[in-house]
């Protein structure tokens, strides 16, 4: 209920799960606040990933990306929740509106235990949490890092819950950014036993486990990250919907783990690993598929309207997804879940 504390009450349809928002306090906000599991990537008006209907009430949007959300789009009701701020009552149309997904966000601090080059620009960190505190999050979701400054910067966990029975830690992918602060520094100066702080769990990134449509996990770069996790998961849980991993890099060598994923499509019969490559040279010698990731799917599959497909990684990537599996292949827009991994220069339009 709403109360004089929180002015606004916000409804979603078709769930009829309500929250109450503050006076300034974007609908994302109030929503995780409230423990409602609205769909979200970057909280940053830059990805679209949170956008869903307006059936009414009024809102004011705060500065977003033309490409999250258009003015025809805006016209049209929909709305971002993640800069959204009510200024009335709201009624909100999303399906994917879970109990489950709402795990106590916190804010702790981290020790770094190892850091692992995987590749010229990728780094595997190992991060050590507090001994005494239980981490919960679902397979697939993301922290952030909190910076001295107050910036933020979001990195997916890539190992799975379960693994934290055995040392509570989370595993990050990190590429490095040239000129990026904080990549910048973990290529550099970091070092092991260095403490930082982070919060999380955030993202509605996640197997939805109520389901046993076949699976199509598509990477791009470090977006692999998150989906490894869902790959431990499924073989923790005993999951065995067919699932097929389409994972791209620019050359060979973006394939970091491609070791790791051979290994488990070698021992999980239900697992297929394709391997596409954009931009390979000859001194290669790369004999695999070749060009854009999302395509090798489309020439794979006629029909995709009995999948899931879950996406991570580049925007480009992501978005000439969501759009092509459901214009050309029948996919629901609500089986396509995704992480767009925005980078600082994507939120600010640079």
């Amino acid at each position: 209920m709403t109360s004089a504390e929180t002015p606004f009450q916000i409804t979603v349809q078709p769930s009829g799960r309500a929250f109450g928002a503050n006076t300034g306090q974007t609908i994302l906000a109030a929503a995780i606040q409230a423990g409602v599991g609205l769909p979200y990537g970057c909280k940053d008006g830059a990805c679209g990933s949170c956008k869903c209907k307006k059936i009414s009430g009024t809102v004011r949007h705060g500065e977003h990306q033309p490409k999250a959300l258009s003015a025809d789009e805006e016209a049209a009701g929909l709305v971002l929740t993640c800069c959204a701020q009510p200024l009335s009552d709201v009624v909100l149309e999303s399906r994917q509106v879970t109990d489950e997904s709402a795990y106590p966000i916190k804010k702790m601090p981290v020790r770094v235990s190892t850091l692992t080059k995987a590749s010229h620009d990728v780094m595997q960190v190992r991060l050590q949490l507090p001994a005494a505190d239980t981490f919960r999050y679902h397979a697939g979701q993301y922290i952030e890092f909190i910076l001295r400054d107050g910036a933020r910067r979001a990195y997916s966990m890539a190992n799975a819950p379960h693994t934290q029975a055995e040392a509570p830690g989370v595993e990050l992918h990190i590429r490095h950014m040239p000129g990026g602060k904080f990549t910048d520094h973990v290529f550099g100066a970091m070092k092991e036993k260095e403490i930082l702080r982070v919060e999380g769990p955030f993202g509605s990134f996640f197997l939805r486990e109520d389901s046993d449509k076949p699976i199509v996990l598509l990477a791009s770069g470090t977006g692999f990250a998150p989906i490894k996790a869902l790959i431990e998961h499924l073989q923790f849980k005993g999951i065995t919907r067919p699932t097929a991993l389409y994972w791209g890099g620019r050359r060979p060598g973006d394939l970091y783990m491609h070791d790791w994923v051979q290994a488990r499509a070698a021992e999980l019969p239900w697992l297929r690993y394709i391997p596409v490559i954009s931009n390979a040279l000859p001194e290669d010698g790369w004999t695999g598929r070749t060009g854009f990731v999302h395509q090798a799917v489309l020439d794979d599959f006629a029909d995709l309207s009995g999948h899931q497909v879950y996406a991570c990684g580049a925007p480009i990537v992501v978005d000439s997804a969501r759009e092509a599996y459901s214009a050309q292949r029948g996919l629901p827009a609500e089986e396509f879940f995704a992480d767009s991994f925005t980078s600082e220069a994507d939120k600010h339009g640079g």
